[in-house]
């Protein structure tokens, strides 16, 4: 019952907003659905059906998922950003595609030891729960870049929707009730004022959060553009919060930023075309690098989560993820091999010392040779529409809630990105990834990602849009839904929810979820020489497959408040 009462206040919020628009009966949403004309799937009911509503009033892909980003800001705080950052992945309905890359990025006072003691010590906390963490914010930067190149409709249609969710509130998720009431003490140690996200008493089920200093910041960026978040009163807010503290963001960061295109990085798999992020994101190489070094194998005919497709995938993520911690950062600062570290050849030579029956170890797994040298919380919302326009986007605060500050009298929360440079080599972040020299700080660079917005084409023609949460298990989480639909000819649905497993090179752990793996494979994998370690979730997925006749269907990951709608 209160579940259904839940969803009925969110009806009546949301027909408030749209009007009859939003009760047609064309629009439907729910877990592998399949629609004719456009979807939207994020991690949030009101930013699906945002979106959906502005595919339905003319608009196409790109100002669905500026619509729908712009409402996770508001509906999502755990990840849904204004002071984030983050990646979206275009494909257009002439087969043409694009990369933006709108990461945060170091204030230019930032230094290689920021976050070390006098004796070269990592000072606990430092880049994960202090202004100090915060990176320069680009997600409305990016956002507003993508709208201008791409998007049909006017700005302020596209941004409405979420100024009006954030004045007039929306009704809280269990989930999100949870989430709040778990972080309350946070929230009041971290910040000196009162916040949206605490009440006198705890969050339940149907609360109404409404967040009016988030609603003034939506509308200052709707008339000023760039202007009215990176100068003016937000970004006197955004110094004023540095000011009071220990962060870095200066004005002339906040005036400098610039989200910055790039080409994709595109490679094959069993004649599918991917296309994915491009560093400063790992999260493509990463995919591109295991799917390279398992395609050799018949996984189908080994079996979907058999001992020995289990084993083999470990070893090729293994493999990957130490690639990734000697070679991977920001390509404006460091000439990373791009071409070789995805050339069949090194990847075949990577993988020469795979052993069938035996599990090998990370202290004897390092980094390969390439030729020519040079929380974990994130969101990703995938779309299509009905002109063929599709986009994936991956954005984030790092951290649960970020740094849980909130940046008083804008209504949004800082990011704790920094965390996500290698703040001293061979020293794990948040997430247990190590890096060296390639990532660390430096004044003005953008810190490493594991973001993984993907999509993939069959003979020309568009077949999968996807992309997870999950930090360093981003493009394992990925990597796992792409073989579920290629190998094993998963529906996007099943391919999403299907049990998942995760190994990064260090720890040398093998993450797995409940329903993952059996107890004989798990038992046997020990056997083998790996460590196994069960965790509750590993990603949350959400994918759009388009089917043979046209029509798209919806994988919408079970693991959290995951929404799919269409029309």
């Amino acid at each position: 019952m209160l579940k259904y009462y839940s969803f009925l206040i969110s009806f009546i919020v949301m027909s408030c907003y749209y009007g009859t628009d939003l009760k047609q009966t064309d629009s439907i949403k729910g877990p592998g659905i399949i629609t004719r004309h456009g979807m939207v799937v994020s991690a949030s009911e009101e930013a699906s059906g945002i979106g959906v509503y502005i595919l339905k009033t003319g608009g196409n892909a790109i100002d669905a998922a500026v619509a729908t980003g712009l409402a996770l800001a508001v509906c999502y705080p755990e990840a849904g950003n204004l002071g984030g950052g983050g990646f979206m992945v275009i494909r257009t309905s002439d087969g043409a595609i694009n990369t933006l890359d709108f990461r945060e990025k170091a204030p230019i006072a930032a230094t290689s030891d920021m976050y070390l003691d006098s004796k070269g010590n990592v000072i606990e906390g430092l880049s994960t729960d202090t202004r100090l963490a915060s990176g320069v914010p680009g997600s409305v930067a990016g956002l507003l870049a993508a709208h201008k190149k791409y998007g049909r409709l006017s700005f302020r249609d596209v941004i409405r929707p979420a100024i009006e969710i954030a004045d007039k509130g929306f009704p809280v998720t269990k989930s999100l009730a949870s989430s709040l009431n778990k972080n309350r003490q946070t929230f009041i140690e971290r910040n000196t004022r009162s916040i949206a996200f605490v009440k006198d008493s705890l969050w339940k089920e149907g609360d109404i959060l409404k967040q009016p200093d988030l609603a003034r910041t939506l509308r200052s960026i709707r008339d000023k553009g760039d202007d009215g978040f990176y100068k003016g009163t937000v970004a006197k807010y955004i110094i004023d919060e540095m000011k009071g503290s220990d962060g870095l963001i200066a004005e002339e960061d906040l005036e400098n930023y610039q989200p910055v295109w790039r080409k994709p990085l595109t490679g094959t798999y069993r004649d599918y075309k991917i296309i994915s992020v491009p560093l400063p994101s790992s999260g493509g190489l990463v995919l591109m690098q295991i799917l390279t070094m398992m395609e050799r194998f018949d996984i189908r005919e080994m079996g979907f989560h058999s001992l020995q497709t289990v084993h083999l995938i470990i070893e090729a993520e293994r493999r990957a993820f130490a690639d990734r911690a000697e070679f991977m950062g920001d390509p404006d600062f460091i000439d990373t091999p791009v071409n070789q570290l995805i050339s069949r050849k090194y990847l075949e030579d990577r993988m020469s010392s795979f052993d069938p029956a035996k599990a090998s170890t990370s202290s004897e797994i390092g980094h390969g040779t390439p030729g020519g040298y040079e929380s974990s919380e994130t969101t990703h919302y995938s779309i299509v529409d009905d002109m063929g326009n599709a986009v994936a986007t991956t954005t984030t605060l790092n951290n649960s809630y970020g740094n849980s500050i909130v940046v008083q009298g804008a209504g949004f929360l800082l990011n704790n990105e920094m965390d996500d440079f290698s703040v001293k080599p061979g020293y794990p972040n948040i997430y247990g990834l190590v890096g060296g020299t390639a990532n660390a700080v430096e004044s003005g660079k953008r810190m490493l990602s594991s973001m993984t917005p993907t999509i993939i084409e069959k003979d020309g023609k568009l077949f999968m849009v996807a992309g997870s949460p999950g930090g360093s298990t981003i493009p394992t989480s990925v990597l796992q839904v792409v073989v579920n639909c290629i190998d094993y000819g998963m529906n996007i649905q099943d391919a999403v929810n299907s049990g998942r497993f995760h190994h990064q090179w260090v720890p040398d752990t093998v993450m797995y979820e409940n329903n993952a793996l059996d107890s004989a494979t798990i038992n046997h994998l020990e056997q083998m020489g790996h460590q196994l370690k069960k965790r509750l979730t590993l990603g949350q997925v959400n994918a759009i497959m388009q089917l043979p006749d046209g029509t798209f269907q919806a994988g919408a990951d079970s693991r959290g408040d995951n929404v799919a709608a269409g029309y």
